[in-house]
């Protein structure tokens, strides 16, 4: 079954979310995946660990053979990112301290995630896909 993915940005994120979480029972896992933005200049994230993340994080999700669905979170550029007071940073459902980060999100809270330092790590992967 091919993943199905959503994405936002803090703005949309509301809105984006409620679609998220209303149509997660229908899918064996469901995933969000925080990420920075991509910067205009170069297309390209800002973020080193994205780069190397996030093509991992794909590949690992597509090749399940259930179906899941993942939320593609767009923190902001580096200089938005870096406030204290993020609005995902204070959120006490994520309480963001770095990107790339990958959550498993289910019954409504996270069942595990994935920091910035091990988010490209494939066996980290399978473990949260297989909700170990």
């Amino acid at each position: 079954m091919p993943m199905k993915t959503l994405e936002a940005t803090i703005s949309t994120f509301d809105g984006v979310f409620e679609k998220f979480t209303s149509e997660s029972p229908n899918n064996k896992a469901n995933f969000i995946v925080f990420l920075a933005d991509k910067d205009p200049s170069t297309n390209r994230s800002w973020c080193p660990d994205c780069v190397r993340a996030e093509p991992v994080i794909y590949k690992k999700l597509e090749s399940s053979p259930d179906d899941v669905a993942l939320l593609k979170a767009y923190v902001g550029d580096r200089p938005t990112w870096r406030n204290p007071q993020h609005p995902w940073r204070i959120d006490s459902r994520f309480k963001l301290k770095g990107v790339p980060t990958l959550v498993r999100w289910e019954d409504g809270a996270i069942k595990g995630r994935l920091e910035d330092h091990e988010a490209h790590l494939e066996h980290k992967i399978d473990a949260l896909l297989s909700g170990k």
